[in-house]
């Protein structure tokens, strides 16, 4: 009788992997999308945090997208080189930095109101289905996060 080998796990054994690969495959399906804005998809995750609550500090706009400020002083920099969004000193406390929107990145929002639609539309889910997820996605990282060891 011999013994069976245990099985290795493959990625997709991996619920981690399976949410990072299908946030690629969410970025090969934006791509389109984003290139007549020329925007990528972090630029437009910041861009619809922006038009969800505009006027925040960039702290606050971090803590909303899960960015460092070393990676998100970048992006909001080419954002303003771009029109999108003004950066300047709070006056209440010069050492936080507030972003605004400008009109042209209000008007933005317009050109891109279609794209949750065509994306969720990709996804195969119905709507119930996909809220379900998101919400299951959702509490999923806040367990993480509390259970995290942050050093």
């Amino acid at each position: 009788m011999s013994v069976q080998p245990e099985l290795l796990p493959e990625p997709d054994d991996f619920i981690c992997f399976a949410l990072y690969s299908a946030g690629h495959a969410f970025g090969r399906v934006y791509r389109p999308l984003l290139k007549a804005l020329g925007l990528t998809y972090p630029q437009y995750i910041a861009m619809v945090a922006l038009w969800s609550h505009d006027d925040r500090t960039v702290s606050e706009l971090g803590d909303t997208l899960f960015l460092e400020s070393n990676t998100l002083t970048p992006l909001l920099k080419r954002l303003e080189v771009m029109g999108f969004l003004s950066r300047s000193r709070d006056p209440r406390d010069e050492r936080q930095v507030r972003v605004r929107l400008t009109p042209t990145g209000t008007a933005l929002r317009d050109k891109a109101s279609d794209f949750s639609r065509c994306v969720d539309g990709s996804t195969g889910l119905s709507r119930v289905e996909l809220r379900k997820l998101r919400s299951q996605v959702l509490a999923m990282r806040t367990s993480l996060l509390a259970n995290a060891d942050d050093e």
